[in-house]
């Protein structure tokens, strides 16, 4: 453009060609004839003065109530005296817009992560849920009635659902048992290398809480029969294993309180309906796709 313009080209035919104003080429133009090649480089078009920037104290202080009283936008704004736009802006920027983000016990930012490729960690948890009586629950026959007052007199025990989720394509592995001893996880866990084996996925390490199923020896020597890494998480810290977790709350949300069934037998049955619909065609917002999108070929050889 320059250039164009010092062979006696007028800025207005240089425009025209360039597909830009009149006002861009005389601008670069100037800047060239005054710094020389420097003035071609880009600047920055943040201004030179903020007049109304928020103060930094002001902005220190938005920040240190949310992590200490965990207000929103709204209440934030009457405290300190700015609009509920300006706090919402300075949370953003800060990190602290989402409450669910914020680690409650020290109201830091928490830290996310997410591991390179599938199978380098398989997060591993337990859920225990209430068996359902033959015939349906109180979901099927009504709360208060005559059957489902029955059914609570009952007691039929526990469900324990053995959950491995791989931490990069959020694949999920489940298995419904009637206990969680050491050699039941030890059995779920062979089995859970396998399906993820004939996926074309080798686990290099799995993540446990501390629970004496998972730190027994017959659940250390199933780990190493593959020499598969084990790695604990922190005392009194779940969201250590958030991964995990958070499938347990989807689990439970969209299948378990989600649907009416017969019995036991029937709700197990259908789990394994619920897996294959959670792999393979729910959208899963943290990976913008499905789990089975994040490892090849999964569609031609799943099982």
């Amino acid at each position: 453009m320059v250039e164009r313009v010092a062979a006696g080209q007028s800025m207005t035919a240089v425009a025209a060609q360039m597909g830009c104003s009149r006002q861009t080429v005389d601008k670069w133009v100037r800047r060239y004839e005054a710094e020389g090649a420097a003035g071609l480089a880009d600047r920055s078009s943040r201004p030179r003065s903020c007049p109304a920037k928020t103060p930094d104290r002001v902005e220190q202080r938005i920040c240190r109530l949310r992590r200490s009283k965990r207000l929103g936008p709204q209440r934030l704004a009457a405290r300190v005296g700015v609009p509920a736009s300006t706090v919402h802006r300075v949370l953003c920027r800060d990190g602290l817009n989402r409450l669910a983000w914020i680690d409650r016990p020290t109201g830091q930012p928490v830290r996310r992560y997410e591991k390179a490729h599938p199978g380098e960690l398989v997060h591993i948890d337990v859920k225990k849920v209430a068996k359902v009586p033959p015939g349906g629950g109180w979901r099927v026959h009504g709360r208060g009635s005559a059957k489902a007052r029955r059914n609570t007199r009952r007691r039929l025990g526990y469900t324990y659902l053995h959950v491995a989720v791989d931490d990069h394509s959020r694949l999920a592995y489940i298995e419904a048992h009637d206990n969680e001893r050491a050699d039941t996880a030890a059995g779920f866990w062979r089995n859970a290398r396998g399906w993820f084996n004939r996926l074309g996925v080798g686990v290099d390490a799995v993540m446990t809480d501390n629970g004496r199923n998972f730190t027994s020896k017959v659940f250390a020597d199933a780990l190493g029969e593959n020499r598969t890494a084990h790695r604990r998480t922190r005392p009194y810290r779940p969201r250590t294993n958030g991964k995990v977790e958070r499938l347990n709350r989807t689990l439970a949300d969209e299948f378990l309180y989600n649907y009416k069934f017969k019995s036991e037998p029937d709700r197990r049955r259908r789990l394994q309906t619920w897996v294959h619909h959670y792999n393979l065609h729910r959208h899963h917002t943290a990976i913008n796709g499905t789990p089975a999108s994040r490892v090849n070929n999964l569609y031609g050889h799943y099982t």
